[in-house]
């Protein structure tokens, strides 16, 4: 039994896997990509029979010729099977967030910066004189916790100036508990000053406050009659910003402040519209008719009014 054209015609179903291009693709096979620079043909792109088919086949012959560069990889056996070694990466890939903006510095690393100290890590094991070995600093078994040990306050002078009476130890706790308190709140603050200044968008609390600073002089000379115009210029101030406003002078030229006036007319009315002045007057003359009216009759009220109130006097 001859299999041949069944073979064929089995094998025509399935496309080959080399794949001529006039421009040879460039491959990152580390990010399994590669990027076509060949011209696309565009009469198939407009076309609306084809150009799925076309979309279609040009996906499938690049990533055919990214899988051929991905066998031509050195391959290593493992535990899941043959692996290929990926090379290193060519291409650059934007970042897609902006980079993080460095965290402010604390008062106490500003303060350690500028003196030169650095933190030192202190070891685990320490030396115990007494016992001549080497003892966890803290924990199981730690040199603090041995109750053979005596505590080194184990006895506390009082002070000629102290009262014979107060606890020494007591006060010590006290005294311990207020600096572990105030140490907090100073945390605290150098916390939520730092997460202002962030937010505000500045480097440390002190740009953050000389802006505030500045902002806060900028208000109270708006504060005087004249809006700071006379008031003192202090050292290196720098000139704020402002709206300012230009007046036209009230003596001037006629012509232009008759455009002037049009072009505002203009923009009340309308530029196509038209002006009707009979219309205009005769509803200036009604205002001015009905005003002289309400004007008579309020006057002859009045006078009523008035003239009742003479007649009552007199016949007292």
């Amino acid at each position: 039994m001859d299999v041949t054209e069944i073979l064929e015609a089995h094998q025509a179903q399935f496309k080959p896997i080399t794949v001529e291009k006039l421009v040879p693709l460039d491959f990152d096979a580390n990010l399994l990509a590669g990027f076509d620079t060949n011209a696309l043909e565009e009469k198939t792109l407009k076309s609306k029979k084809n150009a799925d088919k076309y979309l279609r086949d040009l996906a499938r012959d690049n990533t055919q010729l990214i899988i051929n560069e991905l066998f031509k990889l050195p391959v290593q056996s493992g535990d899941l099977g043959a692996l290929a070694q990926l090379p290193e990466r060519t291409t650059a890939l934007p970042r897609e967030k902006p980079l993080p903006k460095d965290k402010p510095l604390t008062r106490w690393e500003k303060f350690a910066k500028a003196k030169g100290i650095q933190n030192k890590k202190r070891e685990r094991m320490v030396f115990d004189e007494d016992s001549g070995e080497y003892k966890p600093r803290w924990g199981y078994k730690g040199s603090v916790g041995d109750k053979d040990k005596l505590d080194p306050d184990w006895l506390i002078e009082v002070p000629n100036t102290a009262d014979p009476m107060e606890d020494q130890y007591e006060k010590k706790r006290a005294e311990k508990k207020g600096r572990v308190e105030k140490n907090a709140k100073r945390q605290r603050r150098n916390e939520e000053e730092g997460a202002a200044a962030t937010l505000a968008g500045k480097k440390d609390i002190k740009e953050f406050k000389k802006d505030e600073l500045q902002t806060a002089i900028a208000a109270s000379k708006k504060s005087t009659a004249s809006l700071g115009k006379f008031d003192n210029k202090l050292k290196n101030e720098t000139k704020m910003k402002g709206i300012t406003h230009q007046f036209a002078p009230t003596i001037g030229d006629v012509k232009a402040e008759k455009n002037s006036s049009m072009d505002i007319l203009k923009k009340i009315v309308g530029k196509g519209d038209t002006i009707n002045a009979a219309k205009a007057a005769r509803l200036a003359s009604k205002k001015d008719a009905f005003a002289s009216l309400d004007f008579k009759k309020k006057k002859g009220k009045d006078g009523k009014d008035g003239k009742g109130k003479g007649k009552g006097k007199g016949r007292k």
